[in-house]
């Protein structure tokens, strides 16, 4: 009974795939869940939770760019008006586009994404428990990877023993449609495994740890309340552009309301 040991090898594959798995999502979430009370997050930690470096570079640019400090074109270029960076996130952003003054927006997001600001930025909230380190990130994605692999084994393992020829009587007397049986359930042990993945893993294991991500929606509904507030009582000004900014942070650039400033974002992706 070859197909016997075709399952065998089938289970063996599965098993230690979800399991990986399993273990790197364990890891990854096990973190204080108490981490991060009373913490206030500032624009940049909200931006790196919800999108990682990348985001807080956009969310630097976009905050420069309303206070007429820095020139996003439409055309995708960068231009630096006001050479003093009010912190080391505007800093990094005016080093990167580099003495001339003039860089086109790509290769500045991408040279600001490795500064030493954004990385010091990301070891405060790893310490504090906000964000999911990158080597657990790492893991994850790659027993999410495994574990796909291990699927498309077991579907190609079962496709081999129906489709070879009987080799002894037990093989002849095991009726196909048992064998097919047999080796569905480590394909469903499988893509069970990767739908419980994607709904309890993929959410938060990016950037955002669980406590970091209760912060992040807890930060969101502030910015919608303090955004109702201003458009009854006409409130604006500081508390309204923290409002807007707030929203860059934790949506990217798709809040981005500005015309020109959307343009240019967009240029930049192109």
């Amino acid at each position: 009974m070859f197909w016997v040991l075709l399952l065998l090898l089938a289970w063996a594959v599965a098993g230690a795939a979800c399991t990986r798995l399993c273990l790197a999502a364990v890891r990854a979430a096990a973190v204080d869940a108490d981490a991060g009370q009373g913490h206030d997050l500032t624009l940049y930690e909200a931006a790196f939770l919800s999108g990682g470096p990348g985001r807080v570079a956009d969310l630097t640019m976009v905050s420069m760019a309303r206070q007429r400090r820095l020139l996003l074109a439409r055309t995708g270029w960068a231009t630096v008006v006001d050479p003093r960076g009010r912190d080391e996130m505007e800093r990094s952003v005016i080093g990167a586009i580099g003495p001339g003054g003039q860089s086109r927006i790509a290769p500045v997001r991408a040279a600001t994404e490795t500064a030493d600001a954004v990385r010091g930025l990301a070891d405060r909230l790893v310490s504090a428990g906000l964000a999911v380190p990158d080597g657990a990130r790492t893991t994850v994605a790659a027993g999410v990877r495994q574990v796909r692999l291990a699927a498309v084994f077991v579907s190609a393992v079962g496709a081999v023993a129906l489709l070879m020829p009987t080799v002894s009587a037990a093989d002849s007397d095991m009726p196909r449609g048992l064998i097919a049986l047999w080796f569905a359930l480590p394909l469903a042990l499988t893509l069970s495994c990767l739908a419980i993945a994607r709904v309890e893993v993929h959410p938060y294991t990016r950037w955002a740890s669980p406590a970091g991500q209760r912060l992040l929606g807890a930060l969101a509904r502030r910015a919608g309340g303090r955004g109702r507030a201003g458009a009854a009582g006409g409130t604006a000004g500081a508390e309204d552009d923290r409002s807007y900014l707030t929203s860059v942070a934790v949506l990217g650039v798709r809040a981005v309301g500005e015309p020109d400033l959307r343009a240019a974002f967009a240029h930049r992706e192109h």
